[in-house]
């Protein structure tokens, strides 16, 4: 050992001579030549790695493979959705089902009509008739606050058109009441509860499940109204608050069905605006109202005019995302006020203002 530019260096011992080697190598411990062979499994060679990679990549490309064929089969099995429609609407023998109704009649389609009164869905039923036919009207008495009428109008309707393209939730009620919440009766608050929100859920629950047994699908509607936008509706807000949960439930459908990868039955929402039916103008009071109504209002007809045509083309475009269908739009309403205050556009067309 020598001392070097403050460096050790070791110095290597001469090699051992060929008998002294062979001798070492009868003595080496087993455990010391185990730790030489290191297993084949332990240490893969470039080509097994290779073979494996290759191996997991053909059974991923196989199960991919067999995804796509599944999936094209499913899609293969489902009927394309063709004009003419078979059209459900629900509180349809006035107002603005009423005019829904005409309109997909109009444009040759097959049209359900209900009410909870019988007597209005026969005089509706025999007047439609009369202008499109009798092969394309149908009506029965359906309240939907009850889920077995709601049961039977599926059953009716199957009954009758075999099945339902479009069904519009329509039904809806203010208990014809404009009053506080805290002067509101009992009555008239289950009312409206009971129609606008459960109404609603049992024909969702029960218009899915049809749907779903129909190899062509469905697509569904569901009527918002004020309120769904979250702005306050003083001396109606039970109403405003059930159209409020219309928003809410549809998107809570829509995300249940995308949960359960169901391409072809799709919750949509409908929004009519201001429409000059009897459920509006009974709340017509005060000066407020009066300039909304005037302002921003529209008959059914013009309405379900605009509606049809959107909602006809959802099902004609083989649309498979859901759509937010709205007659009057922000803009379209800021337009209206403006011109009203700057140029006196709309005063008193429905009811006379002070």
């Amino acid at each position: 050992m020598a001392a070097a530019g403050g460096s050790l260096l070791l110095l290597a011992p001469p090699p051992p001579s060929p008998a002294a080697a062979a001798a070492a190598r009868r003595e080496l411990p087993v455990a010391s030549l185990s730790r030489r062979r290191i297993p084949s499994a332990r240490r893969p060679t470039a080509g097994s790695r290779q073979k494996r990679d290759l191996s997991a990549h053909l059974g991923a490309a196989s199960m991919c493979s067999t995804a796509r064929a599944e999936s094209s089969s499913s899609a293969a099995s489902r009927e394309p959705m063709t004009p003419p429609y078979n059209v459900l609407i629900t509180g349809s023998t006035k107002g603005i089902g009423y005019a829904l109704a005409k309109e997909f009649l109009k444009a040759g389609d097959n049209v359900v009509i209900c009410s909870r009164s019988v007597e209005r869905v026969e005089s509706a039923v025999r007047d439609l008739r009369q202008e499109f036919g009798e092969q394309h009207v149908f009506g029965t008495k359906c309240d939907v606050r009850e889920g077995q009428d709601v049961k039977n109008l599926v059953g009716y309707a199957q009954e009758k058109l075999k099945y339902i393209d479009i069904w519009i939730n329509n039904a809806g009620s203010n208990a014809y009441s404009y009053k506080a919440l805290a002067e509101s009766s009992d009555q008239d608050l289950l009312e409206v509860v009971t129609t606008n929100s459960l109404g609603l859920m049992l024909c969702c629950r029960e218009a899915i499940k049809m749907m779903l047994s129909q190899p062509r699908g469905g697509h569904i509607f569901n009527m918002d109204g004020a309120g769904a936008d979250g702005r306050p509706t003083p001396r109606f807000a039970a109403y405003g608050a059930t159209k409020r949960s219309v928003v809410h439930l549809t998107k809570s459908l829509q995300a249940e069905l995308q949960m359960q990868d169901v391409k072809n039955v799709l919750v949509h929402n409908l929004s009519p605006g201001m429409v000059t039916t009897d459920l509006l103008m009974c709340g017509v009071t005060t000066n407020q109202a009066k300039f909304f109504i005037n302002v921003l209002a529209e008959p059914a007809e013009v309405v379900a005019k605009y509606l049809v045509p959107n909602i006809r083309s959802v099902p004609t475009n083989g649309s498979q995302k859901p759509t937010y269908i709205r007659f009057l739009t922000g803009i379209k309403a800021y337009t209206q006020i403006f011109s009203r205050i700057a140029f006196g556009a709309r005063r008193n067309r429905y009811i006379l203002e002070d």
